[in-house]
């Protein structure tokens, strides 16, 4: 179900889902996220796996801000209980004009918004110690620098969806995807050529996408 459920390679994931690609490898072998769409061979990841991953990595991690507030990891129970929560969202509900917003507690618990607020659909959430819930599929950023972008929206005029070119990113009402764009400027082409080739796309759209790509292209620390 590929079509249905998006599908990464290891690097693309781990970009995608804010993650270091050596991370994904060791909850892979200790059976703590294994890629649901292969599993062996060339491992590939869902789009639900990219938000499995943002909750195994705030869930597991000692939380020690500069206020004072200190919040230690949740339980492995925890952990799994919203990984299995996950695997019952209904991915049909992501289309090119919706992204729900999804938010995990500390407790595990995953909660869903199926027509989330359009003021948030952008905003940068960072915890700071006193919230009880966690938006894993918006913008993704830890105190130790981890990130992701939004995993619906990773741009205004770009779009995910996980049954459309198999979750991969791309320009909006479009079957034109980033990473087409972005290796083109990866590979030092000037952006003023980028639009020769793609006339019918507009600049500010090209500018986005790679935007995108370069964010993808960094490589996350391990912890």
């Amino acid at each position: 179900m590929i079509s249905s459920e998006g599908a990464y390679k290891a690097d693309r994931a781990a970009a995608l889902a804010g993650v270091p690609k050596s991370t994904l490898h060791y909850w892979s072998k200790h059976n703590i996220l294994v890629p649901s769409v292969s599993p062996v061979r060339i491992k590939l990841w869902s789009f639900s796996d990219l938000m499995a991953a943002r909750v195994i990595e705030w869930l597991r991690r000692d939380k020690n801000y500069p206020s004072g507030v200190a919040v230690p990891r949740s339980s492995m129970p925890a952990i799994r209980e919203a990984l299995k929560r996950l695997d019952e969202l209904d991915l049909n509900l992501w289309t090119e004009d919706v992204g729900p917003t999804v938010s995990v507690t500390r407790g595990g618990e995953i909660l869903l918004d199926a027509d989330p607020d359009p003021e948030a659909a952008h905003r940068q959430r960072v915890l700071d110690g006193t919230e009880e819930m966690f938006t894993i599929s918006g913008e993704f950023t830890l105190l130790d620098g981890s990130s992701g972008p939004d995993l619906h929206a990773p741009r205004p005029q770009l779009r995910i969806v996980p049954g459309k070119l198999s979750g991969s990113p791309h320009v909006v009402d479009t079957r034109l995807e980033t990473s087409a764009i972005g290796s083109l400027a990866l590979r030092g082409i000037e952006p003023r050529k980028i639009y020769d080739l793609y006339p019918e796309v507009a600049k500010a759209k090209i500018d986005q996408a790679i935007d995108l790509e370069r964010q993808l292209a960094i490589v996350p620390a391990a912890a």
